[in-house]
């Protein structure tokens, strides 16, 4: 039982990796520490329930890890996928930082695998959890709860006070009933607010209507909300995400990264139209799979479809849901409801655009079209190989870009410019710092535990100071 009464010294709001990294690193700092998670007790994490591997700076070689993945190296790839919109002096403090992130973690208890095989190509850049984000969720709550770390399963934060800059209390809801919960400082690790889609409506209007959302349906954005009111600064583009293209047979919420289809690069994608509006070689897919939820959400009816033949199939990690086949394009046209003519009539031109090659999709390959608008600019292959198969695709929504502004020592900029005294936050409601647009795999993972870690540290020595 958790005694809500009594004051503590540091709260921190979530209950994801970013809330656990702050609270075990407050409480081994010596502050009190109460982490408040909205959802029960089984659906706890957030959005970390569904992951599965983090980027970081290494100099060699590791156990679960080619190497090496030098600083410079990841500081171009995150500037190449948001076009260089990111705060420079975060994004440098999250790549640096991110060369100590095996080491703590493995401290805390969670341990890691090789990396997984099919599209991801992960190897050299990313560590991968074993068992997943599920089981790095329970080794972090393991730790937190033998250092002395509350927690309050199902208690959402209502009501945040904040007076010039300085926190005091919040209001949550426990047990069905109003109470205020008192901290020397407050750590915000809440998420963004992608599973309200009323928020997102204000944005997308009636497209939002048919998006999916792969995460958590308790990151409603309650908190963000009430700290902007507070006069925390904003950052972001409200109508950035982290968006990928999911199966459209997915639930409206919490499907996961099984429901994502990495199939794209291997064929070509259309519109309910059939007609094709991007290029689906365009990069590599750990830097380019997490535009496509938002080109599909550009099309008629926020709806597409990935097209494969069968020499293409096993190639990359299957979906949750199986794939739709058929004899001929036509067939499969109709399966997938379009029409069969302009179906037909996209493959053909498309197949007689492609130029031979010598085809690896672990690399920026020479296959390529010529004379296509849009061109597949690698990995581009005849869809001439029967059985052909089709996945309907609909915009998964992960999260939000918008957030809360930070500085490097974590602390919540006010409207003013000026830091707040006492509130810090860390994870998705401050990734739109370092994230301006784009996603790099593994880097929310990244964000989220080095700047759970600082928030942590830095609320500790505000309690201790």
């Amino acid at each position: 039982m958790v005694n809500l009464s009594q004051k503590f010294d540091v709260l921190v709001i979530g209950g994801g990796n970013a809330a656990l990294c702050a609270a075990i690193s407050a409480r081994r700092a010596g502050a009190s520490v109460l982490v408040l998670e909205g959802a029960p007790k089984f659906y706890r994490g957030g959005n970390t329930r569904h992951t599965r591997n983090l980027r970081c700076v290494h100099d060699g070689a590791t156990a679960t890890m080619t190497g090496p993945y030098a600083a410079d190296e990841f500081l171009d790839d995150l500037l190449r996928v948001t076009g260089g919109e990111t705060d420079a002096a975060l994004a440098k403090l999250t790549i640096a930082r991110s060369s100590e992130l095996l080491g703590w973690l493995n401290e805390q208890g969670v341990r890691f695998q090789p990396p997984l095989g099919g599209t991801l190509s992960l190897g050299k850049t990313n560590a991968f959890f074993l068992g997943g984000g599920r089981g790095m969720l329970n080794a972090l709550y393991r730790k937190a709860e033998a250092l002395g770390v509350a927690v309050a399963y199902d208690t959402p934060v209502t009501g945040i006070a904040v007076e010039n800059g300085f926190f005091t209390a919040a209001t949550v809801t426990h047990r069905g009933r109003a109470q205020a919960v008192r901290g020397r400082a407050l750590i915000a690790a809440s998420g963004g607010f992608e599973a309200n889609i009323e928020w997102l409506k204000q944005y997308w209007g009636a497209a939002a209507d048919n998006f999916l959302i792969r995460g958590t349906p308790y990151n409603r954005g309650e908190v963000l909300r009430m700290l902007l009111d507070a006069g925390v600064m904003p950052v972001g583009d409200p109508t950035q995400c982290h968006a990928v293209a999911i199966d459209a047979r997915a639930p409206k919420f919490d499907g996961g990264i099984a429901t994502r289809l990495d199939s794209i690069i291997f064929g070509i994608v259309v519109n309910r139209d059939a007609q094709r509006f991007y290029d689906e070689g365009e990069d590599t897919w750990p830097k380019r799979y997490a535009i496509w939820g938002r080109l599909v959400a550009q099309q008629p009816g926020q709806t597409a479809y990935t097209i494969v033949d069968a020499k293409s199939f096993h190639l990359f990690m299957p979906s949750i849901f199986p794939a739709i086949q058929a004899p001929t394009i036509p067939e499969l046209a109709a399966r997938l409801t379009l029409d069969p003519g302009a179906l037909e009539k996209t493959v053909s031109a498309f197949n007689a655009a492609v130029r031979p090659g010598t085809f690896d999709h672990t690399r920026l390959d020479d296959c390529a079209t010529q004379g296509l608008t849009p061109p597949k600019s690698h990995w581009a292959r005849k869809i001439d190989t029967p059985p052909f198969y089709g996945y309907p695709l609909r915009p998964g929504i992960t999260f939000t870009y918008l957030g809360v502004a930070i500085d490097q020592r974590a602390r919540m900029v006010m409207d003013d410019g000026k830091p707040a005294e006492n509130l810090f936050a860390a994870g998705e409601i401050m990734a739109g710092n370092v994230l301006g647009k784009g996603y790099l795999a593994g880097i929310g993972m990244a964000i989220g535990t080095t700047f759970g870690r600082i928030a942590g540290e830095e609320a500790a020595r505000h309690v201790r100071g």
